[in-house]
């Protein structure tokens, strides 16, 4: 039979049947909850198979295909909402940011800028956006609960005044339509792009050091040196720039500019996954992968109930339900972490 070897602090040596270490399965547990976007990777795999299971058609090409639709937009915004929660902040207008950007660069096409250049003031503006986010929230010590609900509500009037409220149609050849998103392959591969672009911007970089202190210890962070303000106004501007990226390439996907498009769902949803995903509210601690991993399980999920024929009432409370337990789970698992490195 074969035997395990255990020396305790004594130095003595023990030995137990089965061949596994003592302790072997919780060390392996403790060191899996050591990666925090496990717990999210896990359900989203069980959905999967559950969802497979009740409709073979779940993993079919086309239905992989509205699936990427789901989560795709969601994704790049969710990434931007966790380098703003991680500085203990949020921002409730990237949604409409989401629409403002392809109107902006719709309306400089009809000025005359070429698409490159439309796209780059597109761009821009949201940035400006997220700009005038973070002076008034860190200049004026205004919450940026309160600065983004109103920001929301005055792009969301300035979309519809400069559209007339209606949809418009912007113009680029099949290159520059397919390289901004006219195809969900190569949406979905920005969306994966860009979270490993900010996964390694917040966990490699001085960048993504000073985000994670200033939402963890603001005044520590200050008093070594860190320009905790500008790293806040920095993270508000990325945030509302991914929001207008997501935008342009959802109107080139779409091949319309929808002056309602996105708004406050494809926001809270964004918000949603990054909290499923391992991004803590209180700051201080998140993850860009684990964001788009919330995003991918979101989409599962809707899409998922919508071939069951589910109806979105019912989505909706279990997406509520999903937050709340979720957030209780990372709350409990970053403690589990905290002791597994002590």
């Amino acid at each position: 039979m074969a035997y395990q070897e255990n020396v305790n602090t004594t130095g003595v040596v023990r030995r137990r049947p089965g061949g596994a270490p003592a302790g072997g399965w919780r060390q392996k547990a403790i060191l899996l909850l050591q990666w925090r976007e496990a717990s999210i990777m896990l359900a989203g795999i069980a959905l999967v198979i559950y969802f497979q299971w009740t409709s073979p058609y779940f993993l079919s090409a086309d239905n992989l295909g509205v699936l990427a639709q789901f989560a795709a937009a969601t994704a790049i915004i969710a990434a931007g909402e966790v380098m703003v929660l991680v500085n203990r902040e949020l921002d409730l207008s990237v949604g409409q940011v989401y629409a403002l950007s392809p109107l902006v660069m719709y309306f400089a096409q009809q000025a005359g800028a070429p698409l490159p250049l439309a796209i780059v003031l597109a761009l821009a503006a949201a940035a400006f956006v997220g700009l005038i986010n973070g002076a008034i929230t860190v200049g004026l010590r205004v919450p940026s609960f309160v600065t983004t609900l109103g920001m929301l509500f005055f792009v969301n009037g300035f979309n519809l005044t400069i559209s007339g409220g209606f949809p418009v149609q912007p113009e680029a050849s099949a290159f520059w339509a397919t390289l901004f998103g006219g195809n969900i392959v190569v949406q979905i591969t920005w969306a994966i792009v860009l979270a490993i672009v900010f996964q390694f911007v917040l966990t490699k970089t001085r960048w993504g050091l000073h985000t994670i202190a200033t939402g963890g210890n603001p005044l520590g962070a200050a008093e070594v040196g860190i320009r905790t303000g500008r790293v806040k106004i920095g993270n508000f501007m990325i945030c509302s720039l991914l929001g207008g990226f997501a935008g342009i390439l959802d109107a080139f996907r779409i091949e319309s500019v929808d002056p309602l498009a996105g708004g406050t769902e494809i926001m809270f949803m964004a918000i949603a996954s990054a909290v499923i995903g391992g991004t803590l509210l209180t700051g201080g601690s998140g993850t860009v992968i684990g964001a788009f991993l919330g995003a991918v399980v979101l989409g599962i999920l809707k899409d998922g109930f919508t071939i069951s024929g589910v109806n979105a009432y019912t989505f909706d409370m279990i997406l509520g339900l999903a937050i709340v337990v979720t957030m209780m789970m990372n709350v409990h698992l970053s403690r589990i972490r905290a002791g597994g490195k002590s």
